[in-house]
């Protein structure tokens, strides 16, 4: 899959949207497609602002990237899956654009950078999906919200809009040697960044100075992207679990809990780390930490193709309570603590979730109907195969709004201490992760990013 010390000589090649677009007609064909078929994508469109001549932020779409590794809106591809012939559509020169916006990407250059057959300009899409190659008895697959109104497929016999969302959404879990380097590329300049948060962290007045301090650093290494909005967290606000304001003054909260990733080319990373401002952890945001670290380590090393990712959320779940029965936050029997789902009010998310183009990648299967509390907002169900990319990031939370209900619930409040309790609000919340890589014989960290007790307590101090 490649090391981390080699991941820049892999990104020296062309990003395999061949090898991808293969991949995906094979699982239309297994599934019972046309294996004359065509796929049609579209590129993001560009748009202005409401109101404005300033274009809006541009994000391509994941499903056209996939089988292009092209960021350019407004661009099209079909791919045949008789011929293995893949084409790529590209906006023509309009001189106009070019007196404010510089040429853009050429034919030529286009074919030079992008693992394609053939670069066209847009202008030929539609006589392109009419041409001799578009036989009258072969199949079109395309994705239905996806598809230009000017854009006809009346030469294909049949119109298929079902099977390429989820062939691609499939084909994503596991990942090609390209993407993986990718995604260590975007840990590596990641980790950077939090590692330069953790040195200035005793000097902020502001959770916008952690922010800041990160995005620099993301900049600084032409990572122009962050992979989702930064979860910036001083204090009770890490009980928050997806806490979007990252703009409080720093007083006297203990813990920071900074959940960020940079994106490189359409490829996230996906790290949170926990620690105290200061350098000094209290007792109580010590004792949850090592808890929450101590769920991480062993939900790793159980790790390798064809785990149960159920049977490890629970296996979080046991640690967790384990933890927390030795601090004396929950009281009682642990069998029936866990039977009983009481450890959901302080661990209230899934361990993890799938990583790749998405944040929140594709391919998990999840079921938010489960009426089982522990299971109902985990991400992945079932099996992990090898090469694909999975987060790991316990918590430990302390949110009045969740754990309330619990405290006036009979049979959930007598596995809580609730004079214990009281001293760990203050705590807000911890939680660590890290994008780990499935392997046959286990797993590879592909977050080098620091989280044992003295070595992030050093750098803080250091700094």
């Amino acid at each position: 899959m490649g090391t981390a010390e080699n991941y820049e000589d892999i990104l020296k090649g062309k990003y395999p949207a061949k090898a991808h677009a293969k991949k995906v007609a094979e699982w239309i064909v297994a599934k019972g497609g046309d294996k004359t078929g065509t796929i049609y994508l579209e590129a993001q469109k560009s748009r202005l602002l409401e109101d404005n001549d300033e274009p809006a932020p541009f994000r391509q779409r994941r499903f056209f990237f996939y089988l292009s590794g092209c960021n350019l809106p407004d661009s099209y591809l079909t791919y045949d899956m008789g011929s293995s012939k893949l084409t790529l559509f590209i906006p023509p020169i309009e001189p106009d654009e070019v007196i404010w916006s510089g040429l853009p990407m050429t034919v030529e250059e286009a074919k030079e950078k992008y693992d394609v057959d053939e670069v066209k300009t847009t202008q030929g899409v539609n006589s392109h999906l009419a041409s001799p190659h578009a036989s009258a008895q072969s199949t079109i697959y395309a994705i239905p919200e996806q598809i230009s109104d000017d854009i006809t497929f009346l030469s294909y016999k049949e119109t298929n809009f079902d099977l390429l969302k989820p062939a691609i959404e499939t084909c994503r879990v596991t990942k090609s040697p390209y993407e993986i380097a990718l995604i260590r590329k975007a840990n590596a300049i990641s980790t950077v960044a939090h590692v330069n948060v953790m040195k200035a962290a005793p000097k902020a007045k502001n959770e916008t100075d952690f922010e800041a301090v990160f995005i620099k650093s993301c900049l600084e290494r032409n990572a122009k992207h962050q992979a989702y909005h930064s979860i910036v967290a001083a204090g009770e606000n890490g009980a928050t679990l997806h806490y979007v304001n990252n703009d409080a003054p720093i007083t006297n909260q203990n813990l920071l809990l900074l959940d960020a990733g940079c994106e490189i080319d359409c490829y996230c990373s996906d790290i949170t780390r926990t620690y105290p401002i200061s350098g000094s952890f209290s007792e109580e945001s010590l004792g949850i930490y090592k808890i929450v670290l101590e769920m991480q380590h062993q939900c790793i090393a159980a790790l390798k193709a064809g785990v149960l990712w159920d049977d490890v959320h629970e296996l979080a779940h046991k640690i967790a309570i384990e933890g927390l029965l030795k601090l004396g936050i929950l009281k009682g029997s642990a069998e029936e603590i866990l039977k009983s789902r009481t450890s959901v009010a302080f661990f209230p998310h899934g361990l993890g979730h799938y990583l790749g183009m998405d944040t929140h990648d594709t391919g998990g299967n999840p079921n938010y109907k489960d009426t089982d509390s522990m299971f109902r907002y985990l991400r992945v169900r079932g099996p992990l195969p090898a090469g694909s990319v999975i987060t790991v990031e316990p918590g430990i939370y302390f949110c009045r709004f969740i754990i309330e209900p619990y405290l006036e619930n009979p049979e959930q409040a007598k596995y809580i201490d609730k004079g214990v309790l009281e001293k760990y609000w203050s705590v807000g919340g911890v939680r660590i992760e890290d994008n780990i890589l499935i392997t046959d014989s286990g797993y590879e960290n592909l977050t080098p990013t620091p989280k044992e007790v003295d070595e992030v307590v050093n750098i803080i101090k250091s700094g």
